[in-house]
């Protein structure tokens, strides 16, 4: 298992046409964390409009190794299970990348850890900060305030808030830099996939292909079907 996907050799990219010659630009990456516990259609097409509207160099799907507000709730996947669903999932779309960088690190897993440790990374090769977009659904954002550190984690990345059709928009909380995207109109949430495959009901267009062969292979959520 790699934590090496988003630690690239350089985060700049030579300036477009208007810029000065040899000169780079920073690399914008876009960070979808969470559980994953499947992922599903919807974080697909999120990580599609996020990646399209922002001009987003990479786009990561973080997958927390010990998800600390669901862990005291529910039971939750093994990492390693969880990983390769999202490694299925990321191949599917081009410029998306699955990233293990929590689940190296061990332990629960804290948004502004893995912002400070892919900035010091860069940094360690001499390379030009990547530009951060932290993309979260809009039900996420009323609880940010409860998020480790979170006045640091604002200073470095900008919120991107992926918004439900025909759902009121959310209210930007206050001290972040946000932007909000239109989401597609993809209904589906990881519990009603766990439920359907526990009641053994199909998740076909509520879940890749690929993933759902995956959970298959990997026995997970009663088998799959």
């Amino acid at each position: 298992m790699s934590d090496h996907v988003l630690d690239p050799g350089a985060s700049a990219r030579p300036v477009p046409d208007g810029g000065r010659a040899g000169e780079l630009r920073p690399e914008r990456w876009g960070l979808l964390g969470g559980t994953f516990d499947p992922p599903h259609c919807g974080h697909l097409a999120a990580a599609r409009t996020c990646r399209a509207a922002l001009g987003l160099d990479r786009l990561g799907l973080v997958v927390a190794n010990e998800p600390w507000q669901k862990v005291p709730q529910r039971s939750v996947s093994p990492a390693a299970d969880r990983m390769a669903m999202v490694e299925a999932a990321a191949a599917l779309v081009p410029g998306l990348e699955a990233c293990g960088i929590e689940i190296a690190r061990g332990g629960p897993s804290y948004t502004i850890d893995t912002v400070e440790a892919l900035l010091d990374r860069t940094a360690a090769r001499a390379s030009p900060p990547p530009v951060l977009y932290l993309i979260v659904g809009s039900d996420l954002v009323a609880g940010l305030g409860t998020w480790t550190r979170v006045e640091d984690l604002r200073r470095l990345v900008t919120l991107v808030v992926v918004e439900r059709p025909q759902s009121e928009r959310a209210v930007d909380p206050p001290g972040w830099r946000v932007v909000h995207v239109q989401g597609e109109p993809v209904d589906v949430s990881s519990s009603e996939v766990r439920d359907r495959l526990d009641r053994g009901l199909t998740v076909e267009g509520l879940v890749p292909e690929a993933v759902i062969r995956c959970i298959a292979r990997r026995g997970l959520y009663a088998g799959g079907r």
